[in-house]
């Protein structure tokens, strides 16, 4: 339980609020005996009404009890409208803020207090429709509780599984990278290693040629210096081991191309004649954009084609992918967790990612900078 005014919506307020306005207003029009008392009593009932989510077993079966006092006062139970109202309210509050089925004592509370009410000051003569009536008042409005409360718990339930799915994503995407940075590392490291020692060797016989060598150990140890960095920001399973195929870069999109044409998509690539030297990490994720891409035209695809544009600017790498979207797209089929973690990719390397449908046609649009 927990009570508080920050706690408090708008809509907590606003129903309490609407009832006790209906109830006044209805006495105020009839003036029964002992209508003012009566109209302070609904006013209390609805008071305690505002705090139904934090309290419902409690705030519901003392509201209740509370319009149950009208008979004992002035206006007898067929003579005020209202209170049907307030007890409506009671009942779906304890189907709805009640945990499990706790919220029928609170029922057999009201019910009990009702038989009290018909017995000792209804002068009417009572029989086997004031029980209905009773019935109906009351559990309708408890089932109706019960049934929203369990979608409820059914959306939340689904919420939490499906940021779990997302996570899980992120943290996959995230491992990956780190292995394919972790070789772009490993072989730049060991190609240092190995420009430095043929630059040893030359020192005495080409100096010139052992400082061209040398220049080359030196943009070689910034591009892995980039490189760790960005691995740096990963989270990298310590038990996973290194993997030996080689990495793929830009270079390698003709033969991907080329696998998706053997699958059935017709594909327009456009890619530069002269690949720009990248850093390791923008290489891999440029040909992971466009692997990605083709795979959401092969399965969505309403024509069964694609294209895929290349360009190469001073500071940036743009990519870009489309596709006819069809009747079913990347963005309503599924759940997009290879886009979700295409994107966690991007941003990692410090670049940007979009894709929507324009014009009946899915696009991914990616921009990669390549400097330092």
């Amino acid at each position: 339980m927990h009570l508080s005014v920050r706690s408090l919506r708008p809509w907590d307020v606003l129903l309490p609020a609407g009832l006790a306005t209906i109830g006044v207003a209805e006495l105020v029009a009839l003036r029964p005996s002992g209508w003012a008392a009566a109209a302070a009593l609904e006013v209390v009932a609805a008071l305690i009404l505002v705090w139904r989510r934090a309290a419902g077993l409690l705030t519901a079966t003392l509201a209740a009890l509370v319009l149950l006092q009208m008979p004992w006062i002035g206006p007898q139970l067929d003579e005020a409208a209202a209170p049907i109202l307030f007890c409506a309210v009671c009942g779906y509050t304890l189907g709805r803020w009640v945990r499990s089925y706790r919220g029928l004592w609170g029922v057999a509370v009201i019910a009990a207090a009702f038989a009290v009410d018909y017995l000792l000051v209804d002068e009417r003569v009572h029989g086997v429709g004031d029980v209905i009536f009773l019935g109906t008042l009351i559990l309708p409005p408890y089932v109706f509780g019960r049934v929203t409360r369990r979608l409820a718990d059914q959306a939340e339930e689904l919420r939490d599984a499906q940021e779990a799915v997302r996570r899980a994503a992120v943290h996959a995407e995230r491992q990956r990278v780190a292995r394919e940075l972790h070789d772009v590392v490993a072989h730049s490291i060991s190609a240092m290693v190995v420009q430095t020692d043929a630059a040893r060797e030359l020192l005495a016989s080409d100096p010139l040629r052992a400082r061209s060598v040398l220049a080359g150990v030196s943009d070689t140890g910034r591009r892995a210096l980039s490189d760790t960095g960005r691995l740096l920001h990963l989270l990298r399973d310590p038990d996973d081991e290194l993997g030996l195929g080689p990495v793929p870069g830009l270079a390698q999109v003709p033969a991907l191309v080329e696998a998706f044409r053997a699958e059935g998509l017709d594909v327009d690539l456009n890619l530069p004649t002269e690949l720009p030297a990248l850093p390791a990490g923008t290489d891999v994720s440029a040909y992971r954009v466009v692997q990605e891409g083709l795979t959401n035209a092969l399965r969505y695809a309403a024509d069964h084609r694609a294209s895929v544009s290349v360009t190469t600017l001073r500071d940036r790498l743009d990519i870009r992918t489309s596709n006819a979207a069809g009747t079913t797209d990347p963005e309503s089929v599924g759940a997009g967790l290879g886009l979700l973690g295409l994107a966690e990719r991007v941003h990692l390397l410090g670049g940007t990612l979009e894709h929507g449908t324009r014009g009946g046609r899915f696009e991914l649009d990616v921009r990669l900078p390549v400097g330092p």
